[in-house]
């Protein structure tokens, strides 16, 4: 717990993730039943300039577009900055962590890869998204399930998605108890 009036640290941000992920655990047998079932979506994210400098920063990729609001609303087509393609690509994770359940008996969740990832729209400075996800595939191993998703962020507002992904992912179980 946080001391009042102090702000969280980052080991109240973990616990406080580990307790969101412990009450949205399901069984085996009810992941497999997504399969081929309802979309699952998240809550909106607002994308703001803080977040679009951060990744900039991260990235070294500092192009006017996403770091210079003044210039890229009077150069460019979109009005003002707009998101990295790779900035959204990566709101993947944090829109599956709030959309997805976990499997009961994973000890962590990692990337696999993306089979196609395509962007169709910029997602500008200001603006919020959220992302769909379908579990379309599932490989089940004694280590470990590899999920098949097919993913979209939606940029609210707008008619076509920021962009279009078929993302893998695998979920480590626990080792046999013998």
């Amino acid at each position: 717990m946080t001391t009042a009036g102090l702000p969280p640290t980052p080991q109240d941000a973990r616990r406080t993730d580990a307790e969101v992920v412990a009450a949205k655990l399901i069984s085996i047998e009810a992941y497999r039943a997504l399969l081929q079932g309802e979309e699952r979506v998240s809550d909106w994210l607002l994308v703001d300039q803080a977040m679009i400098d951060t990744f900039a920063d991260a990235t070294r990729d500092h192009q006017f577009i996403h770091v210079d609001p003044e210039r890229a609303r009077a150069e460019t087509p979109f009005g003002g900055t707009i998101a990295h393609g790779f900035l959204t690509l990566s709101l993947l994770s944090t829109l599956a962590f709030d959309a997805l359940p976990g499997v009961v008996g994973t000890t962590m969740g990692i990337n696999y890869g993306f089979d196609k990832v395509r962007f169709l729209n910029t997602v500008r400075s200001g603006a919020r998204v959220r992302g769909r996800f379908r579990l379309v595939g599932l490989t089940e191993r004694a280590v470990s399930l590899q999920s098949a998703w097919d993913a979209s962020i939606e940029i609210e507002g707008a008619v076509k998605p920021a962009l279009s992904a078929h993302w893998i992912t695998l979920a480590i179980l626990e080792p046999p108890q013998t």
